[in-house]
């Protein structure tokens, strides 16, 4: 079954997209916690970090490299920013496709308990 984050990188659903290369998708999330609020994916379908494998390593170290680039270009990179990745239910997982929220343009405070 495909989720929606697929049907975003297929095209078959629109998405306010920031940035965009082979590997990679960036998007404005539709319900932001922060000022800036995207969320990164890698167009290969890797359900969780949960889930991920040695063979996803270069993929996942990759994707470290475009949230920074992320943020520099959208210029919260000096003020800072927040990378969250949620796994599974108890960490609060809703697409099972992995992903990350950049946050920033803003002071981000705790996160509630």
């Amino acid at each position: 079954m495909s989720t929606i984050f697929q049907k975003i990188i297929d095209k078959e659903i629109p998405a306010n997209i920031v940035y965009e290369d082979s590997e990679f998708l960036a998007f404005h999330d539709i319900n932001p916690v922060a000022k800036i609020h995207i969320l990164v994916i890698p167009k290969k379908e890797i359900r969780n970090l949960d889930e991920a494998t040695e063979e996803d390593a270069l993929l996942l170290g990759k994707l470290q490299l475009v949230l920074e680039k992320i943020a520099r270009d959208l210029g919260i990179a000096k003020d800072g920013y927040r990378v969250i990745t949620n796994i599974n239910g108890n960490g609060g997982q809703e697409v099972f496709h992995i992903h990350y929220h950049l946050l920033g343009g803003e002071k981000i405070g705790v996160l509630n308990k």
